[in-house]
């Protein structure tokens, strides 16, 4: 450790708290961040120090002791500023810490924030270089995933970001967004693994992304915005609670429903089990028994999945399939805890020219946004302010039956729609 903490590499450290005993090796003392170890859960500090010991790398070191003080004085001490490289606007997390005199080793500790493909598809050799890069130039600690959805490249130098940089696009990786403009999209695996997607979701959140690529890397908007795509109402990217545009396969018609499939499943874990796990726990009683299968009432049916996530070989998705879009999802900010609000029921996503109408629709909701909104405003709680009536005037809109008066606002249950 350098003299503003009061000794050196091996030695005791002398900061507020910590204790007087000696330890050998490349770490100094952090008698409170030990205790985080001995509980019978994982601990993020094994791994950090094991990192740190491994490449010896004095960031990890200083981020290490600031973080001991840190506990010891119960404040956080990084604050934000500017870093970019050429050409771009976002994609860096700043982090300067407040007292670097007393910890010189952990003076910069920024994130880059690097974005995954659709559906978070990699190959092993692009993962290697990925982690071969980041050692090279950067602490090695990595976050797959933020909540954003970016590879989280957590530890490096400023003077360092842009030939880092360089590297990875080299490789055809690219910085996710950050700030006042279009974030990071996520999808799950979609068609390319799950046979409840209702539309190909890979390809839609290919599209937007190449559609709004400068917007994600030069902010401009009033604050940020966020799509996630989820190819069934089952909503595996969390896309409900956590995106300002949640984009969600669902379909129009009757769920699909195989009388044997269900007889064999029926034969197999028995009549009350059918009851008891399945028509029992439908939220609106869509389910009843008949003629020794089931029956399910399309009018009543809410797309739940519950039904077709027990029953998997015997009930399906309908046939006429495609997107509902939601608005609004995000976590506490100025007006707390939002879900997606319904605003487009059903929309066709077949072909380019659905995608097209889709990506035109959303310039059309970002415009009116932006000239609505306030700053540090999101757009469910610019929606939320004005009205969803003058909403969906600004935009376009015809009022919907399906549509709330107000988003709910307890991320404990699971929407259906």
């Amino acid at each position: 450790m350098q003299e503003a903490n009061g000794g050196t590499p091996g030695k005791a450290c002398q900061c507020d708290g910590c204790g007087p005993e000696e330890r050998d090796g490349f770490l100094n003392p952090t008698p409170v961040l030990d205790e985080l170890e001995s509980g019978p859960w994982p601990s993020f500090v094994t791994g950090f120090k094991k990192l740190a010991e491994r490449t010896e790398k004095p960031m990890l070191r200083g981020v290490l002791d600031q973080l001991e003080y840190s506990y010891n004085t119960k404040m956080g001490y990084w604050k934000g500023g500017l870093v970019t490289v050429d050409s771009y606007g976002a994609g860096i997390i700043t982090r300067y810490s407040m007292i670097k005199d007393k910890f010189p080793e952990a003076a910069e500790f920024h994130t880059m924030r690097i974005q995954p493909a659709p559906g978070l598809h990699y190959n092993t050799a692009m993962l290697r270089e990925l982690c071969d890069i980041w050692e090279e130039y950067g602490s090695g600690i990595i976050t797959l995933h933020g909540q954003t959805g970016d590879i989280m490249l957590q530890g490096i130098e400023q003077e360092k970001v842009q030939e880092c940089f360089d590297e990875l696009n080299k490789k055809g990786w690219d910085l996710g967004g950050a700030g006042a403009g279009m974030r990071t999209g996520v999808s799950c695996i979609g068609p390319g693994r799950c046979e409840n997607a209702c539309y190909d979701n890979l390809k839609l959140h290919l599209n937007a992304l190449k559609h709004f690529v400068g917007e994600v890397h030069r902010p401009e908007w009033n604050y940020k915005l966020k799509f996630k795509f989820s190819g069934c109402p089952n909503d595996c990217t969390n896309a409900i609670m956590r995106s300002d545009l949640a984009v969600i396969g669902t379909w129009k018609d009757a769920i699909q429903v195989d009388q044997d499939e269900v007889r064999a499943w029926v034969d197999e874990k028995g009549v009350e089990a059918l009851v008891n796990n399945v028509i029992n726990h439908c939220p609106t009683k869509a389910i009843t028994l008949k003629d020794g299968g089931i029956d399910i009432s399309t009018r009543d049916c809410v797309r739940c999945m519950h039904c077709i996530n027990a029953m998997p070989k015997a009930l399906s998705p309908g046939k006429e399939r495609g997107i509902s879009l939601l608005m609004g999802g995000k976590n506490t900010l100025k007006v707390g805890v939002n879900l997606g609000s319904l605003i487009v029921p059903f929309m066709k996503m077949e072909s380019d020219e659905d995608i097209e109408a889709f990506l035109e629709l959303i310039e059309e909701i970002i415009d009116w946004w932006d000239d609505n909104g306030l700053d540090h405003e999101r757009i469910g709680e610019t929606i939320e302010r004005v009205g969803l009536k003058q909403f969906l005037e600004g935009v376009g809109l015809e009022a919907d039956i399906n549509m709330i008066s107000r988003p709910r606002d307890n991320p404990y249950f699971k929407a259906t729609y």
